[in-house]
């Protein structure tokens, strides 16, 4: 029964999902106020059934490893509230600095870019994926299996969080009361997903929001009147995006900026490992430079 929990959950999940996604579309529509457009949520469709297809490919390798890593566990746990509260907190503070990475890190913001490739922001892009973190995801959760956690446990409560990652991922619910204060809410993960360069790089976290107000990624939505409207998307947004540039187009530019003449060792390093926007001659702007230069100018 085990071995099921995690498809179980998502086979449950589903309908869920089905609901608040029809709910959704219909309300805008009815609003006049359109959310969604059909290009839109086909590629979210696509790009989930590639991530799925990757992480079912590799699962194998990962799992394999998670459990070579417990049977060196330096801890046994009893399976009990305790346990579960534990390997609850590890995990979202773990899924917090892989989230982080794939942001400032340009190697692996090519893999998570696809997930911020929408303009649009509906329940929708939640399962907008980022197709090919699943080879190399399971690396920042080995210390998990090494502190004692069961692998399939591992994989159930990432699957959990993930419904609620998904969950926040609309415009409809404007604030959550005193649950802004704990959790990552659908106002915290619309500031994550504004190109606006006050929010960029903010509210990283999965389920828990403290993480972020912990290490310094923190930043609330602000009303218009205080601040601009949200732009979703991309800094600058692909122009005629399909099926492989949507998925490669960062890649693309990366082989670009390696393969310039005349740079140093340094600049081609910083062009793959630095934080994404990153030019030797200033050609386009990190996104703390992007803050920095609004900060300036409304001053």
């Amino acid at each position: 029964m085990e071995d099921f929990r995690e498809q179980w959950l998502i086979l449950t999940s589903t309908p869920i999902y089905i609901i608040l996604i029809g709910g959704e579309l219909l309300l805008s529509h009815w609003q006049h106020n359109q959310k969604y457009t059909f290009k839109d949520t086909i590629t979210n469709v696509y790009l989930m059934l590639l991530n799925a297809g990757v992480d079912l490919l590799f699962r194998v390798i990962y799992v394999g490893i998670f459990y070579y890593c417990y049977l060196h566990r330096l801890i046994n746990w009893q399976t009990g509230i305790y346990y579960w509260i534990c390997i609850f907190v590890a995990e979202d503070f773990l899924y917090y600095w892989l989230h982080r990475f794939d942001h400032e890190i340009r190697f692996f913001w090519a893999a998570h870019v696809t997930h911020h490739s929408s303009q649009q922001y509906n329940f929708s892009v939640g399962f907008r994926s980022s197709v090919f973190q699943p080879l190399y995801r399971f690396i920042y959760f080995l210390p998990l299996p090494f502190l004692g956690f069961k692998p399939l446990d591992i994989l159930l409560v990432y699957a959990a969080t993930q419904i609620w990652g998904i969950f926040v991922h609309t415009q409809l619910i404007k604030k959550m009361g005193w649950l802004e204060y704990i959790l990552v809410t659908p106002s915290h993960h619309r500031v994550h997903h504004a190109s606006n360069p006050k929010y960029l790089d903010k509210n990283m976290g999965m389920f828990l929001i403290i993480w972020d107000k912990l290490f310094g990624t923190f930043q609330p939505e602000l009303e218009e009147t205080a601040y601009q409207p949200i732009r979703y998307g991309l800094t600058k947004n692909m122009e005629n995006p399909n099926a492989l540039t949507i998925v490669f187009h960062e890649w693309q530019q990366i082989t670009k900026d390696l393969f310039q003449p005349n740079i140093t060792l340094k600049q081609r390093l910083n062009y793959l490992f630095g934080p994404p926007g990153y030019s030797h001659d200033g050609s386009r702007k990190t996104s703390e430079e992007m803050r920095t230069e609004e900060a300036t100018q409304n001053s």
